[in-house]
């Protein structure tokens, strides 16, 4: 028997899911379902089970903290979702359902920064009226001459 334990798996083997770098979902959050995928390819679309679907309860996350929590559920609602059933195994559609599930909840929990309205400068004014007033001498030049002879 070894003294040191063994170290654990990386995150994403182990089933959790890292969103963000302050929120990394552990598997026991996750509730996986497989299915049939459905679609073309015979006797292996019909017998085998390679639909990966993953969900995830917002609300009885222990996870998430109260911000993180609030925000998930005014935007993706009490249980979020995702599927793959693109691939003929079951192990890429998990992980193509795991990739899904994150980018649903971080772009859920992005933070839109709000806009700071700016002025333009002195000299951009007075750039745009520089090219205003050469525009139209340009477009001036362009017109038919007047006879002033009558």
């Amino acid at each position: 028997m070894s003294p040191n334990p063994p170290p654990d798996p990386a995150p994403e083997h182990s089933g959790s899911l890292r969103v963000t770098r302050s929120l990394v979902i552990p598997a026991d959050e996750l509730e996986w379902r497989f299915t049939t995928s459905g679609g073309p390819g015979g006797q292996h679309a019909n017998k085998a089970s390679t639909r990966a679907e993953v969900s995830f309860d917002v609300a009885g996350s222990r996870s998430l903290g109260p911000r993180q929590r609030s925000r998930l559920l005014e935007r993706l609602g009490p249980t979020v979702r995702a599927a793959a059933g693109d691939e003929r195994s079951q192990m890429r559609n998990r992980e193509l359902a795991l990739q899904r599930l994150r980018a649903r909840l971080a772009e859920g929990l992005r933070v839109e920064r709000a806009r700071v309205p700016t002025a333009p400068s002195a000299r951009a004014r007075a750039r745009r009226l520089t090219d205003k007033r050469r525009r139209s001498e340009r477009k001036r030049a362009r017109a038919r001459p007047v006879d002033d002879d009558g």
